[in-house]
């Protein structure tokens, strides 16, 4: 049977940890000629409604060296654009692809997709999910010494869709998560609702940074405007106003802390020049991991 990974609850911990495993067997081989290629013969469908730098770059960077071939469709590329059903693109590309990726902006459309479709579908990101990135996120944690099922994590700013995939995972391997956003920009509460059923992990919500940073073992930020927010940036901008990761707010966290950001950043809005650039800063390996990650991620479910 066809597994999907549309959010962090699709897996559970011992899939996790074993994802994290092969993440980092890949990354030790590098782009080794010698490695071994799982999926050779086999094609990715990726699909994009959403601009991208890392999940496009990674994603076929990722099929490349595992043998396979990735194909990029963005949306004038396909008839999804001219109103096509998703359901009908699905159960085309599956008769060409051994599995599709989709980054898109309404969660609904990847599960449709996901639903229709008879290969494997892979969130790239929506606007409820992004389970790749913080997978990538939990491999970084854990190559920096975080025993992922006891580690501590702030997450400051917009209780968006990272937030919410921090809060499945959080929830699915039992450590402890505290996020704080302003009143109004929490996670979205069926996501906390669904993940909250496995009895494990806590994770609190609070308004003050402080709180959240305090004693952390990592810092999280992502950007407070996202895609398709555009509108909203001036007020976001004022309601987020001392949710910025800077050099105070690090001193509050473990002396070991490491800080992370899904990029794009915008500098001296959620994070400090500083901070980003800083001997404690972990953003651009975890950026280069969504790459091992995600061959982990392909060769699992394509080879399923």
């Amino acid at each position: 049977m066809k597994r999907d990974l549309l959010r962090i609850l699709d897996l559970s911990d011992r899939e996790i940890l074993s994802l994290i495993r092969s993440g980092v067997t890949w990354k030790r081989r590098g782009g080794s000629p010698k490695a071994p290629r799982p999926l050779a013969g086999k094609s990715l469908a990726m699909i994009f409604q959403k601009a991208s730098t890392r999940t496009r770059v990674s994603f076929e960077v990722a099929m490349t060296r595992l043998g396979g071939h990735a194909l990029f469709l963005s949306q004038p590329d396909t008839q999804i654009g001219r109103g096509e059903p998703i359901r009908d693109t699905a159960r085309v590309l599956s008769r060409y692809a051994d599995a599709v990726m989709i980054r898109t902006f309404a969660h609904e459309t990847a599960a449709e997709l996901a639903a229709a479709a008879t290969v494997p579908v892979i969130n790239g990101l929506t606007d409820r999910h992004h389970p790749c990135q913080v997978l990538a996120d939990l491999m970084t944690a854990a190559e920096r010494g975080n025993d992922l099922r006891k580690m501590r994590v702030a997450f400051i700013g917009d209780g968006n869709n990272v937030a919410n995939s921090w809060v499945e995972a959080a929830h699915v391997l039992g450590f402890d998560l505290r996020i704080a956003c302003p009143k109004g920009y929490e996670p979205d509460p069926s996501v906390r609702k669904d993940a909250g059923r496995t009895g494990r992990g806590e994770v609190r919500i609070v308004r003050d940074p402080a709180e959240a940073a305090r004693g952390a073992d990592v810092l999280y930020t992502d950007v407070w405007t996202s895609m398709g927010q555009e509108a909203e940036a001036r007020k976001r901008l004022a309601a987020f106003k001392g949710y910025c990761v800077d050099a105070a707010l690090l001193r509050l966290a473990d002396p070991g802390a490491i800080v992370m950001h899904c990029l794009p950043a915008h500098r001296g809005e959620e994070i400090t020049e500083a901070v980003l650039e800083g001997p404690r800063s972990a953003v651009f390996d975890e950026a280069e991991n969504r790459l091992y990650l995600q061959m982990a991620v392909l060769e699992k479910l394509i080879k399923h």
